[in-house]
């Protein structure tokens, strides 16, 4: 049996039609898309095409880019549907008259929502003796809640599962920050779940004082040291750090924000119930403060 030389072998991708090869590309995902394209200029103009890449967004994607007040703009500055498809990967869209925002994941499309401040459920949220409701520069929403004190923390977040990409695990996140009031948090853990509305829910604890997870990693021991014998504390790693994928604890965003891990779900093909996310300290009594909430976020599971 012969062999073909590299050569032929490139000669032989020139016979298929450009076409052909786009509708191959379309069966893969984003990412071996970008990566097949460096194979020839056959490869990468049926990687450039419009067909591809009207695959890779969400099939709905019209409907949603219609529930902004800036679809008009989006669509106009698109000069291709891979255009448009970075374009959502790489900055949220503000839908629903600001109650929402929708980007895609870079790497296989998926949706990723945050909903705002504003769209949750907040327990006396509208009572401004125990939360603000102020602008913020750094938020990609019109207005976050404040928390100034409360005893009864309860917030809950939903979301309709036919909004969320099919056969997809999911992770939902608090996104918030502390201000420099924070108090009644820094050793009281707050429950967490996820869960489909109607069913059982399982529970965790989190802490949302970032602070706490940072001390985690250290023992503190105290050292004598010099002539006169000094005592000086030092932070020593501790045996068994906290690792910092366990979800426990806070994580800093490339946004500046901060993040806990709430729960995980996977949306299967055809769900349509609603999901719930709720983060709660409501056993403890004690009087809390000095948090402000930008939302609840959920996106597609980190690969590890």
């Amino acid at each position: 049996m012969a062999i073909m030389s590299s050569r032929e072998e490139d000669m032989s991708l020139d016979v298929l039609p450009e076409a052909c090869i786009a509708n191959v590309l379309s069966f893969t995902c984003p990412r071996d898309a970008c990566r097949l394209s460096m194979v020839c200029s056959l490869f990468k103009a049926a990687e450039e095409s419009d067909f591809v890449w009207e695959r890779f967004l969400p099939r709905d994607y019209q409907s949603i880019i219609s529930k902004s007040d800036a679809s008009s703009m989006l669509l106009a500055s698109a000069s291709s549907k891979k255009h448009l498809y970075l374009m959502l990967c790489e900055k949220p869209l503000i839908i629903e008259g600001g109650k929402k925002s929708i980007s895609l994941e870079k790497k296989s499309g998926k949706k990723c929502y945050m909903l705002s401040a504003r769209d949750l459920i907040i327990v006396w949220g509208d009572t401004p003796t125990y939360w603000k409701w102020n602008s913020d520069p750094s938020s990609r929403f019109g207005e976050v809640a404040e928390l100034i004190s409360v005893c009864w923390l309860e917030i809950r977040g939903k979301i309709n599962a036919t909004m969320l990409s099919p056969a997809t695990l999911y992770t939902a996140y608090l996104v918030f920050r502390p201000t420099r009031g924070l108090y009644g948090l820094d050793y009281q853990p707050v429950e967490v779940g996820v869960g489909l509305v109607g069913s059982e829910c399982g529970m965790r604890n989190v802490y949302l004082d970032s602070e706490r997870g940072r001390r985690q990693q250290y023992h503190f021991v105290s050292r004598r040291i010099g002539l006169f014998n000094r005592c000086r504390i030092v932070g020593m790693p501790a045996s068994e750090p906290a690792r910092e994928n366990n979800g426990q604890y806070p994580k800093k965003r490339e946004d500046g924000w901060l993040e806990i891990e709430l729960g995980e779900f996977f949306c299967k093909e055809g769900e349509d119930r609603e999901l719930e996310m709720s983060v709660q300290e409501v056993k403890g009594g004690d009087w809390k403060g000095g948090l402000i909430v930008e939302g609840i976020e959920i996106r597609p599971k980190e690969d590890t």
